[in-house]
This record gives C-alpha cells, sequence and structure tokens, in this order.
C-alpha cells in the first residue's frame, strides 16, 4: 500500500475504467451502454484466464447475467443503434398487438348475423306451417303435363273470418258464399323461357264437368260450403277447358289480401285514371301513389269504375300483384325483421293451398309474380271473341277458341312462349 493518492488513482483506473459514450442520448439507454462498456472493459483488462474478484477492485459478479447484461436484456432494452454520421437511431418500439376488445365486437358481429339467417330461414318455416290446405285434387281423367309447373291462382271474395267493422272497413259486403273475383293460370316454363300469368274472366262461358255451361265463377260456387269454395271442381273446369294440367292451387281471400299490403307498409302504384266507385269503397286520383289495404283491396276489386270492365280488372289485378311481390322481395322488408315476420304471418293467414304445395313452389310462384315488372314473366288475358255473349245466366265472356287453343296448347307442351303470341293489354 501507498500513501500516495495519484497511485491509487491510477490503481483503481487500472482495474475499473470507466466509458462514457458521449454519442448516446441521456434517459435509460445510456445507463444500459454504461453497463456493457464496463463489462467489456473489465474482461479486456483481467484476461480470459482469470475473472474479476474483490481482491483485484473489482465488483463481484453475481452471476452470468451480471457478466454479460446481453444475454437478459429484453427488446425494451436494447440499445440506441449507430447510424452513420455518428447520430444514435432510436430502438424499435415494441409491437402493438390488436386490442381484445375488437375481437370481441367481432364475435358479437358474427354471433348477430347468423341469428339474423336464421330467422329469415325460420319465420317462413313457422308461418308455412299456418297455412290452410284444401283438395283441389280433380278425380276426373286429368292432362298430362309435359313440362313446367302450373298454377292456378284464386282470389276468393269469401268474407269469412271477417268481423262487421272489418266488412265495413273493407267495403265487402255481406253477402255470405263464396265466390271468385280472380283467376289467374300462372305458366312457369322448363325449357328457359318466359313465364306467363294468363287471367280467365270469372264471367267466361265453359263447361262444367258434372254440369251444364255457366260462368267459370259458378264451379267455385256450386256445392261451396259458407267458408271455402269448391277449389276442386274449379281447377277440374280449368282442366277440362284449356288441357292445361294445374300442379298447385292457391287462394288468397279478401282479409288476407288487406293485410299482407298492410303489413308491407303499403303497396306504390300507378292508377290508371280517377276511380271514385263506392261499391269497391274508393275514390282515388290518377297517378302514382301508396295504397294501403283497404284502397288496395278496392283497386284490384272495381270494375264499375272501369270502362273496360273485367278486362280492365283483371289487368290491375295482375298488375297489383307484381307491386306486391316486389316490394315483399326487396331488401327494405327481408332486411326489417319485424316488417318480414309481418309480411309471412299476414300471407299464411290468408292463404289456401293444395295439399301438394311445398314452400319451394310458393317461393316460384312469387318470384313470377315480380317478374311481371321487369318483363321476365309475360302478362295477358285468354284471347276472348266477345264480352257481350248472351246466355241464360246473362251477359257473358265467350273465348275466341282457335286462338285460346294454340297458347293452351303452348302452355300443355311447354313450348317457349313469346309476347307476339298473347293478347296485348294495356
Amino acid at each position: 500500500m501507498t500513501d500516495d493518492p495519484s497511485r491509487d488513482h491510477e490503481d483503481h483506473d487500472e482495474h475499473e475504467p470507466y466509458v462514457i459514450d458521449t454519442r448516446a442520448p441521456a434517459g435509460r439507454w445510456t445507463e444500459s451502454t454504461r453497463r456493457r462498456d464496463q463489462s467489456r472493459a473489465r474482461s479486456a483488462a483481467t484476461g480470459p484466464a482469470r475473472a474479476a474478484s474483490p481482491a483485484d477492485g473489482a465488483r463481484p459478479v453475481r452471476d452470468q447475467r451480471d457478466a454479460d447484461p446481453d444475454l437478459h436484456r429484453s427488446e425494451h432494452d436494447a440499445p440506441a443503434r449507430p447510424v452513420s454520421g455518428g447520430a444514435t437511431r432510436a430502438p424499435r418500439p415494441p409491437r402493438s398487438r390488436r386490442p381484445r376488445g375488437r375481437r370481441h365486437w367481432l364475435r358479437w358481429i358474427a354471433v348477430l348475423v347468423a341469428l339474423w339467417l336464421a330467422f329469415l330461414v325460420w319465420a317462413p318455416i313457422d308461418a308455412w306451417n299456418k297455412v290452410t290446405r284444401v283438395d283441389a285434387t280433380p278425380t276426373d281423367d286429368r292432362p298430362t303435363n309435359a313440362g313446367g309447373h302450373n298454377y292456378l291462382l284464386v282470389g276468393s271474395d269469401s268474407r269469412a273470418g271477417l268481423t262487421d267493422a272489418q266488412k265495413q272497413d273493407l267495403s265487402t259486403g255481406s253477402d255470405e258464399g263464396a265466390r271468385t273475383d280472380s283467376i289467374i293460370l300462372v305458366h312457369v316454363p322448363g325449357n328457359g323461357g318466359k313465364a306467363v300469368m294468363m287471367s280467365i274472366p270469372r264471367d267466361s262461358w265453359v263447361s262444367i264437368p258434372g254440369h251444364r255451361k255457366n260462368k267459370i265463377n259458378a264451379s267455385f260456387s256450386i256445392n261451396a260450403t259458407p267458408t271455402q269454395g269448391n277449389a276442386k271442381l274449379l281447377v277440374d273446369t280449368v282442366e277440362q277447358n284449356t288441357g292445361v294440367r294445374i300442379d298447385d292451387y292457391v287462394e288468397i281471400g279478401f282479409a288476407g289480401f288487406a293485410s299482407v299490403v298492410d303489413s308491407l307498409g303499403g303497396v306504390t302504384i300507378d292508377v290508371p285514371f280517377d276511380m271514385n266507385d263506392w261499391r269497391a269503397g274508393i275514390n282515388l286520383k290518377k297517378g302514382t301513389q301508396t295504397l294501403n289495404g283497404a284502397n288496395a283491396l278496392g283497386f284490384v276489386r272495381a270494375r264499375y269504375s272501369d270502362p273496360r270492365g273485367d278486362i280492365g280488372r283483371a289487368e290491375r289485378q295482375r298488375q297489383f300483384l307484381s307491386a306486391i311481390m316486389s316490394k315483399a322481395l326487396s331488401p327494405a322488408t327481408v332486411l326489417l325483421p319485424w316488417r318480414y315476420w309481418s309480411f309471412t304471418h299476414a300471407a299464411s293467414s290468408g292463404l289456401t293451398i293444395g295439399q301438394d304445395a311445398s314452400m319451394m313452389d310458393m317461393v316460384t310462384l312469387l318470384r313470377t309474380m315480380k317478374g311481371t315488372s321487369s318483363g321476365s314473366t309475360l302478362s295477358t288475358v285468354v284471347p276472348i271473341e266477345t264480352e257481350s255473349y248472351s246466355t241464360y245466366a246473362g251477359t257473358a265472356v265467350k273465348w275466341d277458341s282457335t286462338k285460346a287453343k294454340a297458347i293452351f296448347d303452348k302452355i300443355s307442351n311447354d313450348e317457349p312462349i313469346e309476347a307476339s303470341d298473347l293478347v296485348k293489354t294495356g
């Protein structure tokens, strides 16, 4: 030992070199850099043969991590890296993780979408189970069907189920029994051609199987019950007079029709002329407007205010059915759960179908009716010779037998049908 302070200072400097990197920024990285350089300086001074000890004046090494801080340095403790010009580059910030909150919301969105899709399937199935079924299959010899699918769509004027207040609101009167307000033959081809909606005037003069000639509407009334028309005889009458086999029967009554319109929040229609008809309970002005259930029912029923009588009414019926289906199958209905539920259940509550009809058959029918607005479905009426045919049952509609047979043969044989084959209406 010596008392020379300068000597002590030299000994201390020999074993404890202290290096400061003035290039490093102040803060947490400066301390880390100092410790690394201090450790490397000790190793260089003592050599690889021996380790620093307390006797040498060096700080004891507690474990391997003290000897080499690089072994346990984390990403957060990484020193600043030198770049050109003597400056230092700041270390990369730690990699951010996706917030758990975002994943949580994505899971909830996926659950809601799955529930919505399940609802879109479940609602019509639940409504379908409430539909009324009727035996509409004739027992007589029936025509063959070469292809395609044929529906008989019937609008019934039955007041069954209507309260006195509803009869007054809908201007239906209180007549008992059931008659047809509309008869429409819908042909969906299997050959890829255009579908056809053909109205059959209810006053058409035809042969009724098992009975003498009469207006076709009479076939629905013969042996009818107070609440249900004779669907089987009506189908049989249509088949025997057209040669077209009917695959499915679909009927909707007054109350059902009005409820469907109201469930959609009304339906927009272009009223072709001023219609003031007290029998139908309407006073409508010409032009595009949204009709509620009561006005819509009057619009499709009115014939005394139409200069073309029953032919004009049949055209308005097809027009309105297309408008209903366009509204029903629009995103505005499907994307609103309450409206979608209301429509499917209103339709089912007023619907009567044949025993063999399936849900997919109904979906096909809805799409076909909607197609009249786009031109994929042709809209027409059976070819007519005269609307003033005198009979014992009053004035009737007589078909043009030659033209009618030609179009019915095409439907029965599922041959392509063009607009030129049909009667132009409107």
